[in-house]
């Protein structure tokens, strides 16, 4: 069942900047947004996943459900070899613990320098829909990525809550969508709960 949520972007905008992570995340935020009357662009930089094989299975679902919808997708050139040196020292710490912020602001500040270059003056992302991450932990890295930038605003919003979740949970038995279980770096793999 559709969800019935209304919502306004920050500054009124018609049109942000999405970064997404994965389609299965992307799925329901998405789907809000057009009925909303808010245009997403979606953002697709992960250099954090591992291996690329896994990389390339994530970005083309992400491509195939924007492409269903009319969307555009701006591609990020893949390197994992340039995301590495954030992670050292923190290969074992868990999820919503140091390495996982310090890649929300790795992955954040490279969509909030591409929303600043490209004119978009809003930026929200995907990563706020799961439940395995830290909301406060996205927020400050949202804020901090912004704040590096002109001209463009975080928005805070929890893509968890006003059914979004559960919706998440039918679009992705609609599309088939391949829904992973660690968030994609070698060290979530390694570390990952093992209720997921």
């Amino acid at each position: 069942m559709i969800p019935d949520v209304h919502l306004q972007a920050p500054l009124g905008q018609d049109r942000v900047l999405l970064h997404t992570c994965c389609a299965p995340c992307s799925s329901a935020i998405v789907e809000c947004l057009v009925r909303n009357g808010i245009t997403p662009v979606i953002f697709y930089s992960n250099d954090n996943i591992y291996p690329r094989e896994e990389f390339d299975k994530r970005q083309g679902e992400c491509l195939r459900y924007a492409r269903s919808l009319g969307l555009d997708v701006v591609e990020d050139p893949y390197d994992h070899e340039r995301w590495l040196p954030l992670a050292a020292g923190l290969e074992d710490a868990p999820e919503r613990g140091a390495r996982c912020l310090e890649c929300f602001r790795y992955r954040l500040l490279r969509a909030a320098r591409y929303a600043s270059a490209h004119g978009f003056k809003v930026l929200t992302t995907t990563l706020a829909s799961s439940r395995w991450k830290s909301l406060d932990q996205i927020n400050e890295a949202g804020l901090w990525a912004c704040s590096q930038v002109e001209g463009v605003t975080w928005w805070d919003r929890n893509w968890r809550k006003d059914g979004l979740q559960e919706r998440r949970r039918e679009i992705i038995k609609e599309m088939d969508f391949y829904n992973q279980t660690w968030c994609g770096c070698e060290f979530s793999l390694a570390n990952k709960p093992k209720d997921i």
